[in-house]
């Protein structure tokens, strides 16, 4: 069975075999121990990126990769099904763009986080050390590109994309966790709050202004700063990364504006789901809203990110997938069209844009949530949490 929570140490050959992503698993001493054995070897970083696609809420086995419609009505898909370009395959009834695509995906149903708690694992728990994952990445491969000032770890949230979303979730884990690994390489985060000094990275100066270092850092140590309590020994490298980035010109990567309006056009979900038609009986209708509005952009956004040197981007929005049918969510049907929608158009658009541009191989895209839901569909249409 896969599992991110295997603290068992690992040798550099079982890394090289399980993959970046068992990084979750190491301890701080392999990690730097590594990091050190690769710097004195001379060993490059090779050109690979990882876009974590979070479905933060736990998304439902059933209404998404496993129909099993053999089974009885309580327990098979609510949505139905669609068959894959897989015989024997297929998949939840509204992912039918996803299931053209079907060899290009790679299913891993014995996969499973441990437990069935609403949290951020596998991204940030405590085995990734108290880290987003990409923090031990960029502790490993630097904070950022040093051609560029790209940061090597960024994570994505509703607000960069749209500034009157909701803010990030806080509640269930710090996604910008970088735990004891230092916090310059903590997730870039552009937008993710109103006055994160990470979301200014636009230059309002001449150059000229720049050639004086520390004129600059003044006016940004004016700024607010939305920085954890421990932040004060990784300032300096904030500053560099921010005047890295104003100066090289990587500001561009973040903004939509410089894509091709086709390629924008492609990605888009936002006229998916109309935001009218989402019912306002649940509490996180806003959230649906904001899943829908701005999924496709984000992963074209993380698209963009990979191709300048972002190593390990985090995508989510917000915690969409938790289908209890209650106050707060709607049911796996319901919840489905909302959330499963969208999901099927971005990724879908993803794939297609990397065949295109030859980045099939360069970037990997791993889709999972902290939990998955029972098997057996409550007399409300909802589904409870699963973590077996």
């Amino acid at each position: 069975m896969i599992t991110f929570a295997d603290s068992s140490p690992y040798s550099r050959r079982s890394f090289l075999q399980v993959g970046s992503l068992g990084l979750g698993g190491l301890s701080l001493s392999q990690l730097m121990g590594w990091r050190a054995s690769a710097a004195k070897a001379g060993i490059p970083l090779k050109n690979k990126s990882v876009v974590f696609l979070f479905m933060h809420g736990g998304p439902p086995q059933q209404e998404t990769f496993d129909p099993k419609m053999e089974a009885p009505a309580e327990i098979r898909s609510s949505t139905g099904e669609v068959k894959t370009t897989i015989p024997g395959v297929t998949f939840g009834g509204t992912f039918e763009k996803l299931a053209e695509r079907a060899r290009r995906l790679a299913i891993v149903r014995s996969y499973t986080t441990g437990n069935g708690n609403h949290d951020i694992k596998p991204i940030v728990g405590k085995d990734s050390l108290g880290a987003n994952i990409g923090s031990l990445y960029a502790r490993v491969a630097g904070a950022n590109v040093p051609a560029t000032g790209m940061p090597r770890n960024v994570a994505l949230f509703p607000r960069a994309i749209d500034a009157g979303s909701q803010e990030r979730v806080k509640q269930f884990g710090n996604f910008l966790a970088h735990g004891t690994v230092g916090s310059s390489c903590a997730p870039f985060a552009p937008g993710s709050t109103k006055n994160d000094l990470q979301g200014d990275m636009t230059m309002w100066m001449s150059r000229q202004r720049l050639e004086d270092r520390m004129y600059l850092l003044d006016k940004i140590d004016g700024l607010k700063r939305a920085l954890d309590h421990g932040a004060a020994d990784g300032l300096g490298e904030l500053q560099k990364q921010a005047v890295n980035m104003i100066t090289g010109g990587i500001s561009e990567a973040f903004d939509l504006s410089k894509e091709d309006p086709l390629t924008i056009a492609r990605y888009d979900t936002a006229a998916l789901i109309n935001p009218n038609s989402i019912s306002k009986s649940w509490n996180n209708h806003r959230n649906y809203r904001d899943h829908g509005q701005t999924l496709g952009k984000l992963m074209l956004l993380a698209r963009r990110l990979c191709e300048r040197g972002a190593g390990f981007v985090t995508v989510t929005t917000n915690f969409v997938w938790d289908f209890h049918s209650d106050k707060n969510n709607a049911g796996a049907a319901e919840g489905m069209d909302y959330c499963g929608i969208p999901f099927d158009h971005a990724v879908s658009a993803f794939l297609d844009d990397l065949e295109d541009r030859g980045l099939s191989d360069q970037i990997l895209l791993v889709c999972c949530g902290e939990m998955g839901r029972t098997p057996k569909l409550q007399k409300n249409g909802g589904r409870n949490h699963w973590g077996r």
